[in-house]
């Protein structure tokens, strides 16, 4: 249920409404605009009478959603959200759009990293990511480095600047994720694992949320609302790849389309991976600036120092020269950085250094 209040209502009708509301065991979700204060009333409408709420002082008129997406959907909070961190960077909205890149898993070498946290930092990426804890469809498969991989990812992150995007497995995990993470990243396998996304609710730090296999956008927004209704505003979605009938080319089929419909229908920052989106590094640049075209606000990309001996997902990723060429292309497609401009202001500092 929405509840909208006249632009001329005071703090005492919005308070008297929120508490009639909560007092009826509704959650309360407030929007302040510039003109008006939306109520976004989360809880069972039998328990009430919309008809009395819009009885009282200040309600210009009372909505009842059908979507069942309150929190993460639109229509309770028209504005984009923009996820804001300490070092300035921000997801969403009109901001540029951030770029998130790393190993799929974090391994034994620290220079092979570090190596690849470097180029990020030198290309204008904003967030390092890697897997620490590994979920794998074989366990005879590499499993990941716990924490000891996240110690790498902190220190690559101090001598970079970089923030740190990794995934978290399971509820008890997030106390010492959150030491070491900006981020944390729900994989697509624990996307509708409900105990996980209502903990993470607990915590404020940023939800990277990614897309099931088989997730409707439906599913997946409900997904994000498990979260948002426990307490954490702060998701960021991430399409990812869905599972089709053709998978002989590319190992998921990409939906670009679902980037403009989740920017329709949803206030939350969206970033797309085309690694896991196609399983092919050479379309990892064209499907890729497809996405930023489509409207996402970031990408995530695979880059390891050496790919062929990645210990997972090496064909999906890029090596550092590689990268760094797809990156820059990708970065003078939306203007993140001049390149022209920037090699000229070098030139003319060269010019002045020689001058004196």
């Amino acid at each position: 249920m929405i509840v909208v209040m006249e632009p001329k209502a005071t703090e005492s009708q919005i308070e008297k409404v929120s508490n009639y509301l909560q007092q009826h065991g509704f959650k309360i979700n407030l929007n302040r605009g510039e003109v008006l204060t939306v109520i976004a009333a989360i809880g069972d409408k039998r328990m009430i009478s919309t008809a009395t709420v819009n009885s009282f002082e200040g309600v210009h008129e009372v909505k009842l959603i059908q979507e069942p997406y309150k929190l993460s959907g639109r229509q309770s909070h028209p504005e984009d959200t923009i996820i804001k961190f300490d070092n300035g960077v921000k997801i969403g909205g009109l901001e540029k759009p951030v770029l998130m890149v790393g190993p799929c898993s974090v391994e034994k070498e620290f220079e092979g990293l570090l190596e690849v946290a470097t180029a990020a930092k030198e290309m204008g990426c904003e967030f390092l990511r890697g897997g620490a804890f590994k979920p794998r469809t074989s366990p005879y498969d590499f499993q990941g480095l716990e924490e000891k991989g996240l110690e790498y990812l902190k220190e690559a992150s101090k001598r970079t600047g970089l923030l740190v995007v990794t995934e978290v497995m399971d509820t008890i995990d997030i106390p010492l994720l959150n030491k070491y993470a900006d981020v944390l990243q729900v994989g697509a396998r624990n996307m509708q694992n409900f105990k996980l996304l209502k903990a993470l609710g607990h915590t404020k730090k940023p939800v990277m949320l990614k897309r099931g296999p088989a997730a409707s956008i439906r599913e997946f927004l409900l997904a994000a609302e498990h979260i948002m209704f426990n307490g954490n505003p702060n998701v960021i979605l991430c399409e990812r790849g869905i599972r089709t009938f053709d998978s002989d080319f590319t190992r998921n089929t990409l939906d670009l389309a679902a980037i403009p419909v989740l920017r329709k229908y949803s206030h939350l920052p969206v970033v797309v991976d085309p690694s896991h989106g196609t399983g092919k590094r050479y379309l990892i640049e064209p499907m890729g600036k497809a996405a930023l075209v489509a409207g996402a606000h970031g990408l995530m990309y695979e880059v390891h120092h050496d790919p062929d001996h990645a210990s997972s997902d090496g064909a999906q990723s890029l090596s550092i020269p590689q990268f760094k060429e797809i990156t820059r292309n990708i970065n003078k497609l939306i203007g993140r950085i001049d390149y022209d401009n920037k090699a000229s202001h070098r030139e003319e500092k060269l010019k002045e250094a020689k001058r004196k």
